[in-house]
Parts: C-alpha cells; sequence; structure tokens
C-alpha cells in the first residue's frame, strides 16, 4: 500500500477561506471514538483502504472485536473469542470472512478464491472440528444467540446424516413475536421481520463462511401441531455430478405458540384465543441439514465436503441487500424446481423399468405356454 497523507479541509460560512488540517495532528481518541467507533463495518473496511495512515487506524484489534459483537452477539462468549483472535488478522479477518455472502456465478456454480480443494469428492474431509455462530433477530432484535461446537472424526457422525440442533429437545427459547390469530399474517410478519445468521468456524484452517439467506426464503404453518417453520437456505456446491453438482444448506427455525397465552394460564389463554388476541411465541427448535437435489440428506461425511467447497466460495458485499434477496430467494425455486423435475425423472425411469419387467414376464408365460401346447 503507497504511504499518502490525509488531511481535513474545512471552509467558514462565507467560504473565503479553506483551512486544511493534517489527520495526523488530529487527536487519537478523537479518531477512534469520535469517527471510527461511529462507523459499521463495511465503511470501517472501506475506510481502511484510503491510506496506510486510516488502515493503521481502522484495523485496530479492540475497534472490531467491537464491530463483530455489535453485529453478532453470539460471538462474545470466551470459546469463539479465542477462535477469532487466531484468525491471520484476527477479527478484522473474520469479520471480511464471515459478513459477505457467497456469490453464486451465472453458470450455476461457485467459483472459488481461497484454495479449496474441489476436485477430488471421494477424499475424507480434512474438517475435525466446526464451530456454529448462531444470531436470529426480529425486528432488528436480537432474540436468540447460540455457539455450538461440533466434533466430526468418528465414523458414526461422518456415516449419519448430518444435522446440527441449537437446542436440547425440551428446550424453549421466549421471544417478543405476536402470533395473530390469522396464520397468514403471521408467516408474513416472520418472512419480512426475522433474520438469521450462521457462521461456520473452521478454527484449524482459521476459516468461517456465513451459511445463511440472511432473510427466510419460506415460511410454513403446520396446522396439525401449530406450529411455524421459517427457513433460511443457501445454495452451494456439492462436488458430485450425480446431483447436478449443487447442494443446499437448509436451516429451519421451529416456533410454537406458548401454551399459558402472552400473560396468564390456560383459561386466558383460550380466551385470548377466542377473541383474536395475539399469543406470544417460543422458538422450540433450530437446526441446520444438508440436502442434495434429490432431496436426500448428505451424510456428515458428504456435508463436510460441501463445507469446505462453501469456506472456499467467493464472497460478495451486501450491497443492494433488496436485490441480493430476491436472488437468493430465486435461486431457492430454482432449486426446488430441479429436484422436481428430478423426482419425476425418478418416476418416469421406474414406471419404464416395470413396463420392461412386465413385458419380459410375459414374453417368458408366453413362450413356456407354447413349448407345453
Amino acid at each position: 500500500m503507497a504511504t499518502t497523507t490525509t488531511s481535513i479541509s474545512t471552509s467558514p460560512p462565507g467560504g473565503a477561506a479553506v483551512t486544511t488540517t493534517p489527520f495526523s495532528s488530529i487527536d487519537l481518541d478523537v479518531i477512534r471514538t469520535g469517527i471510527l467507533s461511529r462507523l459499521d463495518g463495511t465503511n470501517l473496511a472501506s475506510l481502511s483502504c484510503v491510506s496506510t495512515e486510516l488502515h493503521r487506524h481502522a484495523t485496530s484489534h479492540d475497534l472490531w472485536s467491537t464491530i463483530n459483537t455489535d453485529t453478532w452477539p453470539s460471538t462474545n462468549a470466551p470459546g469463539i473469542r479465542h477462535v477469532i483472535d487466531s484468525f491471520p488478522n484476527g477479527p478484522f479477518s473474520f469479520f471480511s470472512q464471515s459478513f459477505p455472502i457467497l456469490h453464486h456465478s451465472s453458470d450455476g456454480g461457485y467459483t472459488c478464491d481461497r484454495g479449496a480443494a474441489v476436485d477430488d469428492p471421494l477424499r475424507p474431509s480434512r474438517l475435525q472440528r466446526v464451530v456454529s455462530a448462531v444470531d436470529i433477530s426480529y425486528r432488528g432484535k436480537n432474540i436468540l444467540s447460540r455457539v455450538q461446537e461440533t466434533e466430526t472424526v468418528t465414523k458414526w457422525f461422518r456415516c449419519s446424516p448430518f444435522r446440527i440442533d441449537l437446542l436440547e429437545p425440551k428446550d424453549t427459547v421466549s421471544t417478543p413475536i405476536r402470533k395473530n390469530a390469522a396464520d397468514e399474517d403471521t408467516c408474513r410478519d416472520l418472512y419480512g421481520e426475522m433474520t438469521l445468521s450462521w457462521i461456520m468456524i473452521d478454527p484449524a484452517g482459521k476459516q468461517a463462511v456465513n451459511l445463511s439467506s440472511f432473510k427466510p426464503v419460506a415460511v410454513s404453518h403446520h396446522w396439525w401441531n401449530e406450529e411455524v417453520v421459517v427457513r433460511f437456505a443457501t445454495i452451494v456446491p456439492s462436488g458430485s455430478k450425480a446431483d447436478g453438482g449443487q447442494a443446499m444448506c437448509c436451516i429451519e427455525v421451529t416456533c410454537a405458540g406458548n401454551s399459558a397465552g402472552v400473560g396468564g394460564g390456560d383459561d386466558e389463554a383460550d380466551q385470548g384465543r377466542a377473541g383474536g388476541l395475539e399469543e406470544g411465541l417460543h422458538v422450540r427448535e433450530v437446526s441446520m441439514r444438508v440436502e442434495n437435489v434429490n432431496g436426500a440428506h448428505l451424510s456428515g461425511e458428504q456435508s463436510l465436503l460441501t463445507l469446505e467447497r462453501a469456506f472456499g466460495g467467493k464472497r460478495v458485499n451486501r450491497e443492494g441487500k433488496g436485490e441480493e434477496m430476491r436472488r437468493r430467494r430465486r435461486r431457492y425455486e430454482e432449486f426446488l424446481e430441479m429436484r422436481t423435475e428430478s423426482k419425476e425423472r425418478r418416476l418416469r425411469n421406474e414406471r419404464r423399468q416395470d413396463w420392461l419387467c412386465i413385458g419380459f414376464g410375459l414374453s417368458i408365460f408366453v413362450a413356456c405356454f407354447i413349448l407345453l401346447v
């Protein structure tokens, strides 16, 4: 980076004179507390590219630790702070890898820029431990933050379907979300107001990637158990040509109504529902799995190889969030269409095989009948 001198120009109301103040003459505390601490991560990263002097101030360890904590409260856990500090440039590197989103190229795949090995889908995964940092927000306020560490070296894990659960079966998390008497209104509210970040961290490789679509791609209401399932999904390369070379990281948040209602016992809850009043929702389940285009859940080994490719995927900034979210939802719908086409193709092949078997059986029957006659 070339060395440049940064200055600040000020002009009095009349515009008669211009005063130029060298940036280096400004007190360091004023720079950190009055300027840099007021910027978000994206603007601060851009500012660090202006000059060598600004880069030195804008890449402060404490400054980026605060930004990471403000952006993802889960990163404030002591165990994960130690992992983040081990990254090449500490919290700054972690943010640069976790904040951008995976870029899907126009040819249906992901480009790689981090040297990930994607040419041998049969090799065993090198990932021995992964850490999930998950944050869920509703209307801009955090409602759940968890850190989950997953050991991946056991044979049982590698051969079983891949799934990470953040909550124990009987654990629930209360939220300020209200369930209206009209289920469509609840689904519409969650579709527009809930956000989720699922950062997958490779401590050994000092890599991180955000596998969430940030906003939901689908929200469904299950009438049989009164649960609302909010789905986030990102399409990632699978490395297998048999399934179209694509897989889906599917994250689901299951919410259910509070059996005690908003503020009382069962009688009050029944009265509230009868009167059309809102009922409180709580988070019952948060999980992630990886599916191929046929709808099958990938095993631990296959999912880890898919995650390696995601770690090496090219990232793009979150500029134009609305357009990017529409693009991600469109990619999700295209993936579902591919799944439907794959299912129909399998059914056609099975019907064709059934007819061949029937024809073969009839031909044998006719041949035996002719021989007997």
